[in-house]
C-alpha cells in the first residue's frame, strides 16, 4: 500500500460519501463497493462530525484498487442556515477537531430525542424505535428519526418524513449546536485539512451564504465549492464558479450518496483531475491511501 499523492490519479473521484457511521444506511466498506460498482476509482468518506468508518472504508477501497481519501462533513450554522463543511485530508486526533465534534455529536443525540417527544405526542413513536433503526457506532440525528417512522409505517420513505413531519414547519423540530462557518473551516485547516463547502448553494431555507461571507470565508482558508451537486441551483452555480475563478479555488462534483437514504447515486457528479490533484496537495494532516 502506498500513501500520499502523487503524479498518477485514479479518476473519476466522488468525494462526498456517507456510511451508517452516520446517516448512510450502508457499512463504510459496503459504500466503497458500491462507489466501485458505478465506476469511481477514487472516493472520500465524508460522515456527518465523525472519522470512525476511515479505516473499514480505506482497507476495503485498497482492496478494490481504489483510492481511498478521508474525509468528514463538519456541521456549522449560519445564521438560520445549515451549513456543511467537507473536510479532506485533516489530522483525525487533531485535539480542538476532537472536541469540537464530540460537542456536535453529544448535542445532536440531545436534540434527538427532544424531536422524538414532541412527534410522540401524536404519532405512536418511541425513543426505542428511533435507536432500533441507528447502527452502534452512529450518532442519532433525524435521518434515524425517518427510518424508524417508516418503520412504525408512519411514513413511506425518508423524503416523506422529511417533507412532512420532520420538516421545521410541522412543528417538532428542535434546533441543535453547530460552530458557525468561519471556526469550521479553521478548525479543519489548522488540522492540515481542505475545507470545502458543500452543496453551497440550495434553494428554499439554506440558501446560499452572502457572497461578502463567503469572501470571508475564504480569507480564514476555504479551500473551495462543491459545485456540481443535485441540489445545488444553476443560477448558484454561476456564481460559486465566478468566486473560484476570481479566487483560484478549488471546485469539486461529488454525489452525496447515502444509500437506501436518498436517490443520489455514486459518481452522478465527479471531480475533475487537476482539482482532485489540488486536494491532494494541500492537505497534511493525513495521506490518501492507495493499492
Amino acid at each position: 500500500m502506498t500513501t500520499g499523492a502523487s503524479s498518477t490519479l485514479t479518476g473519476p473521484a466522488d468525494l462526498h460519501l456517507h456510511s451508517n457511521h452516520s446517516d448512510g444506511t450502508e457499512t463504510p466498506a459496503e459504500v466503497m463497493r458500491q462507489a466501485h460498482r458505478h465506476g469511481i476509482r477514487t472516493a472520500a468518506l465524508t460522515d456527518h462530525d465523525r472519522t470512525t468508518g476511515w479505516a473499514e472504508a480505506a482497507d476495503a477501497a485498497v482492496g478494490l484498487g481504489m483510492t481511498f481519501i478521508p474525509g468528514m462533513e463538519l456541521s456549522a450554522k449560519h445564521e438560520w442556515r445549515s451549513v456543511h463543511v467537507l473536510g479532506y485530508l485533516f489530522d483525525p486526533d487533531d485535539a480542538d477537531l476532537v472536541a469540537e465534534t464530540a460537542r456536535i455529536r453529544g448535542d445532536r443525540v440531545g436534540r434527538a430525542e427532544r424531536i422524538v417527544r414532541n412527534i410522540a405526542r401524536d404519532y405512536d413513536l418511541s425513543w426505542d424505535d428511533v435507536l432500533a433503526q441507528t447502527a452502534a457506532d452512529a450518532t442519532v440525528g433525524r435521518p434515524h428519526i425517518a427510518d424508524a417512522l417508516i418503520e412504525r409505517g408512519i411514513v413511506r420513505d425518508r423524503t416523506e418524513a422529511f417533507d412532512g413531519i420532520l420538516n421545521p414547519r410541522a412543528g417538532y423540530y428542535e434546533p441543535h449546536y453547530a460552530p458557525d462557518p468561519v471556526t469550521a473551516v479553521r478548525l479543519i485547516s489548522r488540522a492540515g485539512g481542505v475545507a470545502i463547502i458543500a452543496h453551497p448553494a440550495t434553494s428554499g431555507r439554506d440558501r446560499m451564504m452572502p457572497v461578502p461571507f463567503i469572501e470571508r470565508l475564504i480569507g480564514e482558508g476555504l479551500a473551495g465549492f462543491e459545485v456540481e451537486h443535485r441540489e445545488n441551483t444553476e443560477a448558484g452555480k454561476r456564481v460559486l464558479r465566478d468566486l473560484a475563478a476570481r479566487h483560484d479555488l478549488i471546485v469539486t462534483g461529488s454525489s452525496d450518496y447515502h444509500g437506501a437514504g436518498k436517490p443520489n447515486r455514486p459518481g452522478e457528479n465527479i471531480t475533475a483531475d487537476e482539482m482532485l490533484a489540488r486536494v491532494l496537495e494541500r492537505g497534511t494532516g493525513s495521506a490518501a491511501l492507495r493499492p
